[in-house]
Protein backbone atom coordinates (compact mmCIF):
# COMPACT_ATOMS: atom_id res chain seq x y z
CA UNK A 1 0.00 0.00 0.00
CA UNK A 2 1.25 3.45 -0.94
CA UNK A 3 2.50 5.75 1.81
CA UNK A 4 -0.23 8.28 0.98
CA UNK A 5 -2.89 5.64 1.63
CA UNK A 6 -1.19 4.64 4.88
CA UNK A 7 -1.42 8.28 5.93
CA UNK A 8 -5.15 8.38 5.17
CA UNK A 9 -5.62 5.13 7.07
CA UNK A 10 -4.11 6.51 10.27
CA UNK A 11 -5.28 10.13 9.98
CA UNK A 12 -8.54 10.09 8.00
CA UNK A 13 -10.89 7.99 10.09
CA UNK A 14 -13.46 10.72 10.87
CA UNK A 15 -15.09 13.38 8.73
CA UNK A 16 -13.61 16.13 10.91
CA UNK A 17 -10.06 14.78 10.62
CA UNK A 18 -10.41 14.42 6.85
CA UNK A 19 -11.84 17.94 6.60
CA UNK A 20 -8.88 19.33 8.51
CA UNK A 21 -6.47 17.53 6.16
CA UNK A 22 -8.25 18.69 3.00
CA UNK A 23 -8.31 22.33 4.13
CA UNK A 24 -4.51 22.15 4.27
CA UNK A 25 -4.10 20.20 1.03
CA UNK A 26 -6.25 22.57 -1.04
CA UNK A 27 -3.86 25.47 -0.49
CA UNK A 28 -3.12 26.76 -4.05
CA UNK A 29 0.47 27.54 -3.04
CA UNK A 30 1.25 23.82 -3.38
CA UNK A 31 0.85 24.27 -7.14
CA UNK A 32 4.13 26.20 -7.10
CA UNK A 33 6.04 23.15 -5.84
CA UNK A 34 8.53 21.87 -8.40
CA UNK A 35 8.57 18.25 -9.58
CA UNK A 36 12.00 17.82 -8.02
CA UNK A 37 10.71 18.92 -4.61
CA UNK A 38 7.68 16.64 -4.98
CA UNK A 39 9.85 13.64 -5.77
CA UNK A 40 12.20 14.51 -2.92
CA UNK A 41 9.28 14.65 -0.47
CA UNK A 42 7.92 11.35 -1.76
CA UNK A 43 11.31 9.63 -1.46
CA UNK A 44 11.77 11.02 2.01
CA UNK A 45 8.44 9.60 3.16
CA UNK A 46 8.89 6.25 1.40
CA UNK A 47 12.16 5.74 3.28
CA UNK A 48 10.14 5.20 6.43
CA UNK A 49 10.46 8.48 8.27
CA UNK A 50 7.96 8.92 11.08
CA UNK A 51 4.99 11.22 10.67
CA UNK A 52 5.62 14.36 12.71
CA UNK A 53 5.13 18.10 12.57
CA UNK A 54 8.63 18.41 11.18
CA UNK A 55 7.76 16.60 7.97
CA UNK A 56 4.11 17.76 7.80
CA UNK A 57 4.97 19.95 4.82
CA UNK A 58 6.41 16.94 2.99
CA UNK A 59 3.20 15.01 3.64
CA UNK A 60 1.08 17.88 2.32
CA UNK A 61 3.16 18.04 -0.85
CA UNK A 62 2.93 14.29 -1.37
CA UNK A 63 -0.81 14.03 -0.68
CA UNK A 64 -1.68 16.99 -2.91
CA UNK A 65 0.62 16.18 -5.84
CA UNK A 66 1.20 12.42 -6.14
CA UNK A 67 -1.26 9.78 -7.29
CA UNK A 68 -1.66 7.13 -4.60
CA UNK A 69 -1.87 4.22 -7.08
CA UNK A 70 0.71 5.00 -9.74
CA UNK A 71 3.08 7.04 -7.58
CA UNK A 72 3.42 9.52 -10.44
CA UNK A 73 3.10 13.28 -10.15
CA UNK A 74 -0.38 14.51 -11.09
CA UNK A 75 -0.73 17.05 -13.91
CA UNK A 76 -0.59 20.46 -12.27
CA UNK A 77 -4.01 21.58 -13.49
CA UNK A 78 -5.67 18.42 -12.14
CA UNK A 79 -4.14 18.41 -8.67
CA UNK A 80 -6.60 18.96 -5.80
CA UNK A 81 -5.21 22.46 -4.99
CA UNK A 82 -6.02 23.51 -8.58
CA UNK A 83 -9.67 22.49 -8.39
CA UNK A 84 -10.98 25.72 -6.86
CA UNK A 85 -9.03 28.27 -8.96
CA UNK A 86 -9.72 26.33 -12.18
CA UNK A 87 -13.30 25.17 -11.68
CA UNK A 88 -14.85 28.04 -9.69
CA UNK A 89 -14.82 30.61 -12.56
CA UNK A 90 -16.29 27.98 -14.88
CA UNK A 91 -19.01 27.13 -12.35
CA UNK A 92 -20.00 30.77 -11.90
CA UNK A 93 -20.00 31.39 -15.67
CA UNK A 94 -22.06 28.28 -16.38
CA UNK A 95 -24.70 29.37 -13.84
CA UNK A 96 -25.18 32.78 -15.50
CA UNK A 97 -28.61 33.34 -17.14
CA UNK A 98 -27.22 33.68 -20.67
CA UNK A 99 -29.33 35.42 -23.27
CA UNK A 100 -28.42 32.94 -26.03
CA UNK A 101 -27.48 29.27 -26.22
CA UNK A 102 -23.95 29.66 -27.62
CA UNK A 103 -22.27 31.25 -24.55
CA UNK A 104 -24.09 28.78 -22.28
CA UNK A 105 -22.82 25.92 -24.44
CA UNK A 106 -19.28 27.31 -24.38
CA UNK A 107 -19.04 27.60 -20.58
CA UNK A 108 -20.73 24.25 -20.00
CA UNK A 109 -18.26 22.62 -22.37
CA UNK A 110 -15.30 24.08 -20.48
CA UNK A 111 -16.74 23.08 -17.10
CA UNK A 112 -17.62 19.51 -18.11
CA UNK A 113 -14.27 19.06 -19.89
CA UNK A 114 -12.31 20.18 -16.85
CA UNK A 115 -14.29 18.08 -14.37
CA UNK A 116 -14.00 15.03 -16.64
CA UNK A 117 -10.22 15.52 -16.81
CA UNK A 118 -10.02 15.98 -13.04
CA UNK A 119 -12.10 12.85 -12.40
CA UNK A 120 -9.97 10.80 -14.77
CA UNK A 121 -6.62 12.04 -13.43
CA UNK A 122 -7.65 11.25 -9.84
CA UNK A 123 -9.28 7.89 -10.54
CA UNK A 124 -8.23 4.56 -9.05
CA UNK A 125 -5.77 3.04 -11.52
CA UNK A 126 -4.43 0.25 -9.31
CA UNK A 127 -5.42 -2.48 -11.77
CA UNK A 128 -4.14 -0.69 -14.88
CA UNK A 129 -0.89 -2.01 -16.30
CA UNK A 130 -0.44 1.03 -18.53
CA UNK A 131 -1.20 4.48 -17.13
CA UNK A 132 -1.99 6.09 -20.50
CA UNK A 133 -5.70 6.31 -21.44
CA UNK A 134 -7.03 3.43 -23.51
CA UNK A 135 -9.15 4.12 -26.63
CA UNK A 136 -12.22 3.03 -24.68
CA UNK A 137 -11.45 5.49 -21.89
CA UNK A 138 -10.95 8.31 -24.39
CA UNK A 139 -14.32 7.52 -25.99
CA UNK A 140 -15.97 7.49 -22.56
CA UNK A 141 -14.46 10.86 -21.68
CA UNK A 142 -15.45 12.42 -25.01
CA UNK A 143 -18.96 11.01 -24.75
CA UNK A 144 -19.31 12.20 -21.17
CA UNK A 145 -18.26 15.74 -22.03
CA UNK A 146 -20.63 15.80 -25.03
CA UNK A 147 -23.81 14.67 -23.35
CA UNK A 148 -23.26 16.54 -20.07
CA UNK A 149 -22.57 19.73 -22.02
CA UNK A 150 -25.77 19.37 -24.03
CA UNK A 151 -27.81 18.43 -20.96
CA UNK A 152 -26.34 21.34 -19.03
CA UNK A 153 -27.67 23.92 -21.50
CA UNK A 154 -31.06 22.23 -21.83
CA UNK A 155 -32.85 24.83 -19.64
CA UNK A 156 -31.40 27.63 -21.79
CA UNK A 157 -32.47 25.83 -24.96
CA UNK A 158 -36.01 25.40 -23.66
CA UNK A 159 -36.32 29.09 -22.75
CA UNK A 160 -34.91 30.28 -26.09
CA UNK A 161 -36.38 27.79 -28.55
CA UNK A 162 -39.86 27.81 -27.05
CA UNK A 163 -39.78 31.61 -26.72
CA UNK A 164 -40.97 31.48 -23.14
CA UNK A 165 -42.08 34.94 -22.03
CA UNK A 166 -43.55 34.07 -18.65
CA UNK A 167 -41.25 35.43 -15.91
CA UNK A 168 -42.24 32.54 -13.62
CA UNK A 169 -41.30 29.88 -16.20
CA UNK A 170 -38.07 31.68 -17.08
CA UNK A 171 -37.01 31.74 -13.44
CA UNK A 172 -38.09 28.10 -13.06
CA UNK A 173 -35.85 26.91 -15.90
CA UNK A 174 -32.95 29.25 -15.17
CA UNK A 175 -32.75 29.01 -11.39
CA UNK A 176 -34.68 25.95 -10.15
CA UNK A 177 -34.01 23.31 -12.81
CA UNK A 178 -30.17 23.81 -12.72
CA UNK A 179 -30.08 22.67 -9.07
CA UNK A 180 -31.02 18.98 -9.55
CA UNK A 181 -29.56 19.06 -13.07
CA UNK A 182 -26.12 20.14 -11.81
CA UNK A 183 -26.12 17.37 -9.19
CA UNK A 184 -27.16 14.71 -11.70
CA UNK A 185 -24.60 15.78 -14.33
CA UNK A 186 -21.79 15.87 -11.74
CA UNK A 187 -22.78 12.37 -10.64
CA UNK A 188 -22.86 11.05 -14.22
CA UNK A 189 -19.56 12.72 -15.06
CA UNK A 190 -17.76 10.72 -12.37
CA UNK A 191 -19.74 7.53 -12.95
CA UNK A 192 -19.08 7.34 -16.69
CA UNK A 193 -15.50 8.65 -16.76
CA UNK A 194 -14.52 6.07 -14.13
CA UNK A 195 -16.87 3.38 -15.44
CA UNK A 196 -14.04 1.15 -16.62
CA UNK A 197 -12.99 0.60 -13.00
CA UNK A 198 -16.26 -1.24 -12.38
CA UNK A 199 -15.42 -3.64 -15.23
CA UNK A 200 -11.78 -4.30 -14.39
CA UNK A 201 -11.94 -3.94 -10.60
CA UNK A 202 -9.52 -2.24 -8.22
CA UNK A 203 -6.98 -3.54 -5.75
CA UNK A 204 -8.09 -4.29 -2.20
CA UNK A 205 -5.75 -4.52 0.79
CA UNK A 206 -5.67 -6.25 4.15
CA UNK A 207 -5.09 -4.43 7.46
CA UNK A 208 -1.31 -4.70 6.96
CA UNK A 209 -1.45 -2.89 3.61
CA UNK A 210 -0.81 -5.98 1.49
CA UNK A 211 -2.72 -6.36 -1.76
CA UNK A 212 -5.02 -9.39 -1.64
CA UNK A 213 -6.53 -9.15 -5.11
CA UNK A 214 -8.78 -7.14 -7.40
CA UNK A 215 -12.45 -6.52 -6.65
CA UNK A 216 -15.19 -5.19 -8.92
CA UNK A 217 -17.50 -4.72 -5.94
CA UNK A 218 -14.97 -2.43 -4.28
CA UNK A 219 -14.63 -0.50 -7.55
CA UNK A 220 -18.39 0.02 -7.77
CA UNK A 221 -18.45 1.24 -4.17
CA UNK A 222 -15.51 3.60 -4.76
CA UNK A 223 -17.01 5.11 -7.92
CA UNK A 224 -20.47 5.46 -6.35
CA UNK A 225 -19.09 7.22 -3.26
CA UNK A 226 -17.04 9.65 -5.33
CA UNK A 227 -19.98 10.36 -7.66
CA UNK A 228 -22.20 11.16 -4.68
CA UNK A 229 -19.65 13.59 -3.25
CA UNK A 230 -19.49 15.43 -6.57
CA UNK A 231 -23.30 15.58 -6.77
CA UNK A 232 -23.39 17.12 -3.29
CA UNK A 233 -20.72 19.65 -4.28
CA UNK A 234 -22.37 20.91 -7.46
CA UNK A 235 -25.96 20.54 -6.27
CA UNK A 236 -25.30 22.62 -3.15
CA UNK A 237 -23.36 25.20 -5.16
CA UNK A 238 -26.35 25.62 -7.47
CA UNK A 239 -29.00 25.61 -4.71
CA UNK A 240 -27.68 28.00 -2.03
CA UNK A 241 -27.04 31.12 -4.20
CA UNK A 242 -30.43 30.78 -5.91
CA UNK A 243 -32.19 30.33 -2.57
CA UNK A 244 -30.44 33.34 -1.06
CA UNK A 245 -31.16 35.45 -4.14
CA UNK A 246 -34.84 34.50 -3.91
CA UNK A 247 -34.93 35.61 -0.28
CA UNK A 248 -33.10 38.87 -0.99
CA UNK A 249 -35.46 39.76 -3.83
CA UNK A 250 -38.32 39.81 -1.33
CA UNK A 251 -36.71 42.55 0.76
CA UNK A 252 -37.51 46.20 0.13
CA UNK A 253 -33.87 47.20 -0.29
CA UNK A 254 -33.19 44.75 -3.12
CA UNK A 255 -36.55 45.46 -4.73
CA UNK A 256 -35.34 49.04 -5.08
CA UNK A 257 -31.83 47.92 -6.12
CA UNK A 258 -32.55 44.88 -8.28
CA UNK A 259 -29.21 45.13 -10.11
CA UNK A 260 -27.36 44.12 -6.92
CA UNK A 261 -28.98 40.66 -6.81
CA UNK A 262 -27.02 39.18 -9.74
CA UNK A 263 -23.47 40.01 -8.50
CA UNK A 264 -24.41 38.79 -5.01
CA UNK A 265 -25.67 35.52 -6.48
CA UNK A 266 -22.44 35.02 -8.43
CA UNK A 267 -20.29 35.89 -5.42
CA UNK A 268 -22.25 33.42 -3.30
CA UNK A 269 -21.77 30.71 -5.93
CA UNK A 270 -18.01 31.21 -5.78
CA UNK A 271 -18.01 31.26 -1.97
CA UNK A 272 -20.25 28.20 -1.55
CA UNK A 273 -18.26 26.23 -4.12
CA UNK A 274 -15.00 26.98 -2.30
CA UNK A 275 -16.58 26.09 1.03
CA UNK A 276 -18.07 22.83 -0.23
CA UNK A 277 -14.93 21.45 -1.93
CA UNK A 278 -13.12 20.30 1.23
CA UNK A 279 -16.41 19.23 2.81
CA UNK A 280 -17.45 17.11 -0.17
CA UNK A 281 -13.98 15.57 -0.46
CA UNK A 282 -14.26 14.60 3.23
CA UNK A 283 -17.65 12.87 3.13
CA UNK A 284 -16.09 9.46 2.47
CA UNK A 285 -12.59 8.29 3.49
CA UNK A 286 -9.88 8.17 0.84
CA UNK A 287 -9.05 4.67 2.08
CA UNK A 288 -12.48 3.09 2.07
CA UNK A 289 -13.49 -0.20 3.65
CA UNK A 290 -15.61 -3.08 2.40
CA UNK A 291 -16.69 -6.18 4.28
CA UNK A 292 -15.47 -9.58 3.15
CA UNK A 293 -18.96 -10.85 2.32
CA UNK A 294 -19.51 -7.90 -0.04
CA UNK A 295 -16.47 -8.45 -2.27
CA UNK A 296 -16.36 -10.75 -5.29
CA UNK A 297 -17.03 -14.42 -4.53
CA UNK A 298 -13.71 -15.62 -5.95
CA UNK A 299 -11.91 -13.21 -3.61
CA UNK A 300 -13.83 -14.17 -0.47
CA UNK A 301 -12.17 -17.59 -0.32
CA UNK A 302 -8.68 -16.07 -0.53
CA UNK A 303 -8.91 -13.66 2.41
CA UNK A 304 -9.28 -14.31 6.10
CA UNK A 305 -9.94 -10.80 7.37
CA UNK A 306 -13.50 -9.53 7.70
CA UNK A 307 -12.70 -6.01 6.49
CA UNK A 308 -10.69 -4.99 3.44
CA UNK A 309 -9.44 -1.59 2.26
CA UNK A 310 -9.48 0.16 -1.12
CA UNK A 311 -8.42 3.50 -2.55
CA UNK A 312 -11.55 5.54 -3.34
CA UNK A 313 -9.92 8.01 -5.68
CA UNK A 314 -11.11 11.59 -5.86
Amino acid sequence: MDTNLLYWKSHGESVFSRLKIWVNLLDPSFLLTSDAEIQESSTQLRNGEQISKKDEHAWNISLSSIHADSGSVLPQVFRPPAFLPCAAPLVVASFLPHKTVKPALFWQFLLQSYTAGFNFANRNCSSEKVQTPSPKQLILIAGTVSYTTCAGVLPQIIVNRLHIRSLFLQNFFRFFVPVPLSAILAFLNVFTVRGEECETGIQVFDSNGNSVGVSKAAAEKAVMETALTRAVLFGTTAAVPNLMASVLQRTRFFQNNALLVAPIRHGLAFFVFGLMIPLSFSLYPQLGTIRKENVDEDLQAKVAEEKLFYHRGL
